[in-house]
């Protein structure tokens, strides 16, 4: 009897239907994941670009500052050096409120913007504080009381352009520290200050400016010293010109010849000029004290290198790389459209790895600015320098802040010089559209510049662009020059110079003033009237320019007489006559020969005594004898024996004028340094009455005895 099931079928074997349906299961199971799987594969790979885009660049810096209130940018090192976060979180906590600070390369006009959208992302309210390499460049209080705008407007002001951001932070707090109201009165006393062109003196100098300080040091180090060195003598020379009284028994009034050796050779200006060296030379290195060029401190190796290995770090994951801190120039769009062309052109002939990084290059970063240097650091970063081949690539540097853009090969069969030299402005540069845009139309140069690439000609061999210069250090750069260097050297050649025109000026000045004086002076002064104005050391010329003048008195005193009195001044002119004419023998009967050198010193004495005992007997006084100390003091007083010599006990019988009697009774000792000295043939001083062959060893006998002798030598009777 046959079993029928309730469908109307034949029963079958519930086991076996059981592990058929089973494995069927599992097989439509699997052929569905294998689909799902082939499906989603290329999504994924679509999607990848878009998944490894970076974050914003507020999401980014909102993620810092919850880790560290403060966050001081990788890409200042030479400027704001990381290691001073510390500095500025310290400085942050004398607000009073929280404070968040963020020193980012210049952000331009965003920077309003950028911390509203931090401080959305962080959702924390407090002070926000925007620094840039120069000091605060925005600050915003989100939730708390602080006058952020007013302290920010007093920092402008108050501090100059060069004071760095450290010290603009500190300005900043200690205005914010004060409240509002205190606050508001700085910013608006700055502003007037300001306003009525009181702007800050800059802290620091410059080369250039260190090249002036080390020039004037040099002029000042020559000039100076020469310059006393060269007036002394015309200064002397003035004295002697136009002489004055001196004290007696002063050190001035003592003979050059009675002076120890080595004291005349160590004269006043000499030590002077010394002394006024030393101290240029010791106190221009501390009125000049700067030594930096700006307050940035030192950076240590690992800051210098430290946004290299961020980018290196980044390449290492994606051919792209867009910094975090800057503004944003490429949309995902672009993004994932620059990943197709990058991996296109390295499939192509010729082609190879593009590494494309979107940084700033600012003269503070590590490379100085310098896209080159920078690109060439990161390719030696990113690869093992020893890995042939295995960082080769067109290196492509794009700036978000400036919008340039520059392309360097290393290895690739492209004309290195081409890309760099020659890349279509429109990519390098971009056109008026571009500049006005904010993303400096970011995106579509560099596809352009990938399509630049693609119809490039390749070359039979790999090419590179070169190893570039290596950047200055930042001691080098922060570091001026030693004062005594650079322009110091050309400063001594002009100090020389200036000291020499100088000396020209004051000495054609003194003989102009010395001519004009000549011109306008009336004839000599009577002998009487002489004592205390005679020099006691004068000079050849003021002996050879008084001998003329005195010879010309004579003269005139001669016809005056004659007209005046007629044959009734025989009596007179006799005495007067033969003085005046020993006179003009001594001179060759030539008054006009004394204007030039050529009669020794003891002639122009005697002349001069002769002269002026012609014109005293012409008025009638009949005293026959003048000092025998310094005969230009004029006729006697009376007689006395005097010790004028510094060795034994020896006295002479000289006649005296009034003063040197007074001082023969008074200070006996004052005499022999009032002695009258004549240049002598070495350039030592002597007596005047010592010279061998000298008519003036008769003067002591009187002037008419003086004559006499002069009258005889010549065989005048």
């Amino acid at each position: 009897m046959t079993t029928l099931t309730t469908a109307g079928r034949p029963p079958t074997d519930h086991t076996a239907s059981g592990a058929i349906r089973l494995l069927l299961t599992l097989c439509g199971l699997t052929a569905l994941l294998l689909t799902s799987a082939t499906l989603a594969t290329p999504a994924r790979a679509a999607d990848a670009p878009a998944a490894s885009q970076p974050p914003t660049r507020a999401a980014y810096l909102a993620d810092r500052l919850r880790e560290n209130p403060v966050h001081v940018t990788d890409q200042l090192p030479r400027a704001v050096p990381r290691s001073m976060a510390p500095d500025f979180a310290r400085l942050a906590q004398r607000t009073g409120v929280p404070t968040y600070v963020l020193v980012l390369p210049n952000q331009s006009a965003s920077g309003e913007d950028l911390l509203g959208t931090v401080h959305d992302r962080l959702r924390r309210d407090g002070l926000f504080v925007l620094l840039d390499e120069s000091g605060v460049r925005k600050a915003t209080a989100y939730g708390v009381s602080a006058p952020a705008e007013a302290a920010r407007t007093t920092t402008v002001f108050e501090l100059p352009y060069d004071a760095g951001p450290l010290r603009s932070f500190e300005r900043f707090v200690d205005v914010v520290a004060q409240g509002p109201e205190k606050a508001e009165a700085l910013a608006g006393a700055a502003r007037e200050k300001f306003r009525d062109g009181n702007e800050p003196e800059a802290m620091y100098i410059g080369p250039s400016d260190r090249q002036n300080q080390s020039f004037v040091t040099g002029i000042a180090l020559t000039g100076v010293p020469l310059t006393i060195l060269l007036l002394a003598p015309c200064v002397r020379r003035a004295r002697r010109r136009f002489p004055r009284a001196t004290p007696p028994g002063s050190t001035a009034d003592r003979p050059a010849s009675t002076r120890p050796k080595w004291r005349r050779l160590l004269t006043p200006s000499l030590a002077l000029a010394v002394a006024l060296a030393a101290a240029i030379a010791l106190t221009a290195p501390l009125v000049f004290d700067q030594t930096k060029r700006r307050a940035a401190p030192l950076p240590t190796s690992g800051e210098m290198t430290a946004r290299v290995e961020r980018v290196a770090e980044g390449l290492a994951r994606d051919p792209v790389y867009v910094d975090p801190e800057s503004p944003r120039v490429l949309d995902a769009t672009q993004f994932s459209r620059l990943h197709d062309r990058i991996e296109r052109f390295g499939r192509s002939e010729g082609g190879g790895p593009v590494y494309v990084t979107v940084v700033p290059h600012l003269s503070e970063d590590e490379s100085a600015g310098d896209e080159e240097l920078f690109a060439a650091a990161v390719r030696a970063r990113l690869g093992k320098a020893d890995a042939v081949g295995e960082t080769d690539g067109v290196y492509v540097s794009a700036d978000p802040l400036t919008g340039y853009i520059d392309v360097f090969n290393h290895g690739l069969r492209l004309d290195s010089r081409r890309l760099l030299f020659d890349l279509p402005e429109s990519i390098a540069y971009g056109d008026d559209r571009a500049n006005a845009a904010d993303d400096h139309l970011m995106g579509e140069r560099l596809d352009a510049l990938m399509t630049h690439l693609d119809e490039s000609p390749r070359t039979d061999g790999p090419t590179s662009s070169g190893d570039p210069l290596p950047a200055p250090s930042p001691q080098a750069e922060n570091s001026l020059p030693p004062l005594f260097a650079t322009d110091f050297w050309p400063g001594l050649f002009v100090g020389v110079i200036a000291a020499l025109l100088l000396l020209g000026l004051v000495a054609g000045t003194l003989g102009i003033v010395g001519a004009v004086l000549r011109r306008r002076s009336p004839a000599p002064l009577p002998t009487q009237a002489l004592p205390l104005v005679s020099p006691r050391e004068p000079s050849e010329a003021y002996l050879r320019r008084t001998a003329r003048t005195e010879l010309q008195a004579a003269s005139l005193a001669f016809a005056s007489v004659c007209d005046a009195e007629g044959e009734g001044s025989a009596s007179r002119i006799g005495p007067a006559w033969n003085r005046f004419d020993a006179a003009m023998l001594l001179v060759g009967g030539d008054m006009d020969g004394l204007r030039s050198p050529g009669t020794d010193p003891a002639t122009l004495l005697a002349v001069i005594v002769l002269a002026r005992g012609a014109r005293n007997a012409l008025q009638g006084d009949t005293n026959d004898r003048c000092c025998g100390v310094n005969p230009l003091h004029g006729p006697s007083a009376g007689r006395r024996h005097v010790r004028i010599s510094a060795e034994g006990n020896r006295r002479r019988m000289l006649s005296l004028c009034p003063l040197c009697l007074d001082s023969a009774v008074a200070a006996p000792r004052e005499l022999r340094e009032r002695m009258l000295t004549l240049p002598g043939p070495t350039g030592t001083r002597v007596p005047y009455d010592e010279p061998e062959g000298s008519p003036l060893s008769v003067l002591g006998d009187g002037i008419s005895r003086l004559a006499d002798r002069v009258r005889d030598s010549a065989h005048v009777h």
